[in-house]
């Protein structure tokens, strides 16, 4: 059973980037800025980045692909991403395939093996944990988006 973080606890770091201070939370945070797929609304979700490359950002759905920004990005790429010092910087948001999204949770186990342990313990996907292959489902438990920068 995955283990759900408080609401008012997910949410805490929302108010700090859009008033300037997300550099106050550290670079393993940030919030996406995405649109509800039916209202149009902005929407904001405080999100732990996985890992980083030039221009992108990786993210997990940790509660699967039911959560509502994961559905959202599904429907409208278009993101704005709040990061340390960076505001509302325009970005694009890709869900990546199972095979590579296999292949990075087996490198993120590899390069951060206690991270990824706490990960799967909080999620309950105890193969993070472990040396065992990963499951063939685990993109489907554990989607995995890339955020690149827009230009």
């Amino acid at each position: 059973m995955v283990r759900h973080i408080p609401r008012w606890l997910a949410r805490a770091p929302i108010p700090l980037y859009r008033h300037g201070f997300g550099w106050l939370v550290g670079s393993r945070i940030m919030v996406l800025e995405h649109r509800g797929r039916k209202t149009g609304k902005r929407r904001y979700a405080a999100l732990e980045v996985l890992d980083r490359e030039p221009g992108a950002l990786l993210l997990v759905s940790g509660y699967g692909p039911r959560s509502e920004w994961f559905r959202n990005i599904r429907a409208n790429p278009s993101v704005r991403v709040w990061t340390g010092h960076v505001r509302a910087a325009p970005a694009r948001a890709e869900v990546l395939s199972a095979a590579e999204t296999r292949a990075r949770l087996e490198a993120y186990r590899g390069e951060r093996p206690r991270a990824a342990a706490a990960l799967g313990r909080i999620l309950d996907i105890p193969e993070l944990a472990s040396a065992e292959p990963l499951g063939e489902d685990v993109a489907e438990r554990l989607p995995m988006v890339r955020v690149r920068a827009s230009a």
